[in-house]
């Protein structure tokens, strides 16, 4: 094994857009098991194209609109293979066949939901301009964690959705980073990345630490009124979301070339008003299943003798980013590292700068108490992760040891939260 570093120059993209890169690079892999390669460079789209079918015809336009829903939902093996599951997910639940079935039946159908809702939004955004389409990418590059948050905090499952905040981050920045490294690393010796980028997402999830931090010790140590609790999490939200309109205006408006693509355009295979209607419908389906997943999780959780701690931090975030985390890893392995970081910090930075303070401001306007007062031992892992991580890609390199041990980290607080006893926390 040789060491092999890029020699292709990263411009500093962080946040959504870090995401965006990756997620477009991995519209040309096919998770077909007959067929697909990777191919170089940063010009793909999205994720899943059939490699033999031309997207766009200069004189005709796009193409049938038949064409490119049929390559939307048939164009790749995985995770579209589990779109046999969402039948099942609905007579499970309409039959009442039982909560475990009820719950993972609407799992399996949810992932290839996720997909699929993700290339319609890329489509989407490929009929607007750069602002536009950023806005589109950065609104809706969460959507199904938001939906499913949503749900939760309707069906009073707080701690749930609490969990599965910080399940995102963990999973993103110890599960798919350490595989990025570990698989990377064990085809090429030492791998390189733009470390300047990855430390910019760092900072932001830094920040998102702050204001997680701040009313814990209060709740816990101080015994402030619960009323003051709520408010200064919805404070505190605040300011994140202010942080992140900041981040968009950035790269959106006063340092916009940061994230032009360098490539060519990409053309859209499907009109506007496909997309739209694609985009809506998924969305649509995503919240019925996802509302039908979360009704059963207090019958799973009783007969399973599993945590809602850990079907929240451990289960759920699988739903939302099973496809970019094999992309993730199968790009590390093409030695495309910006691109992995992309996926597994830059996600990670989205959902604690966009995804928690959104979940804690609808719960404001919605009257729900939903809170950052998190367990002092679920703070004191994010911020250890964060530290661990940090100190990992200080240097712009990896090898495979580096990503054993993000991974094993990652293991024992998985193993930790599968022994918790089922019971709520206050």
């Amino acid at each position: 094994m040789a060491t092999y570093e890029q020699s292709s120059t990263t411009t500093q993209k962080i946040g959504w857009a870090a995401v965006k890169d990756a997620r477009r690079s991995s519209k040309q892999i096919n998770f077909n098991p007959s067929s697909a390669t990777v191919p170089g460079g940063y010009g793909a789209v999205d994720t899943n194209k059939f490699s033999n079918l031309d997207s766009f015809d200069e004189e005709a336009g796009p193409r049938s609109t038949f064409s490119a829903l049929k390559n939307v939902v048939f164009g790749k093996f995985f995770p579209n293979c589990l779109l046999v599951f969402m039948p099942f997910g609905y007579l499970s639940y309409a039959y009442q066949w039982g909560d475990n079935y009820v719950f993972w039946f609407n799992f399996l159908a949810m992932v290839p939901l996720a997909s699929i809702l993700g290339d319609f939004t890329e489509e989407l955004a490929m009929h607007t301009n750069q602002t536009i389409g950023g806005l589109i990418n950065a609104t809706f590059g969460n959507a199904v964690e938001v939906v499913v948050a949503v749900q939760g905090m309707k069906a009073g499952q707080i701690r749930v959705v609490q969990a599965s905040m910080l399940g995102s981050v963990f999973s993103n920045l110890l599960l798919v980073l350490g595989c990025c490294f570990f698989f990377g690393g064990l085809k090429f010796k030492e791998q390189t990345f733009n470390a300047t980028s990855a430390s910019a997402n760092i900072s932001l999830l830094t920040l998102s630490s702050l204001a997680l931090v701040l009313p814990t010790p209060f709740a816990h140590y101080y015994e402030i009124e619960n009323e003051d609790v709520l408010m200064i999490s919805r404070i505190a939200a605040c300011f994140l979301l202010a942080m992140y309109i900041q981040l968009l205006f950035f790269q959106l408006f006063t340092h916009s070339y940061l994230v032009e693509d360098e490539d060519d355009e990409e053309e859209p295979e499907m009109s506007f008003w496909a997309a739209l209607g694609g985009l809506c419908f998924v969305t649509l389906l995503v919240s019925v299943y996802s509302e039908w997943l979360v009704s059963s999780i207090d019958g799973f959780t009783e007969a399973s003798g599993i945590s809602k701690t850990f079907v929240g931090l451990i289960i759920l975030p699988v739903v939302g980013n099973a496809v970019e985390h094999i992309t993730a890893v199968t790009v590390a392995m093409k030695n495309k590292m910006d691109l992995s970081m992309g996926v597994a910090v830059g996600s990670s930075a989205q959902v604690s700068l966009f995804v928690v303070p959104f979940i804690i401001i609808f719960g404001w306007v919605a009257d729900i108490d939903m809170t950052l007062n998190f367990p002092p031992f679920e703070i004191m892992l994010y911020i250890l992760a964060i530290i661990i991580v940090t100190n990992c890609i200080s240097n712009g390199k990896s090898n495979w040891l580096e990503g054993s041990l993000l991974i094993t980290t990652y293991i024992m607080i998985a193993v930790g939260f599968w022994f918790e006893k089922v019971v709520e926390f206050r």
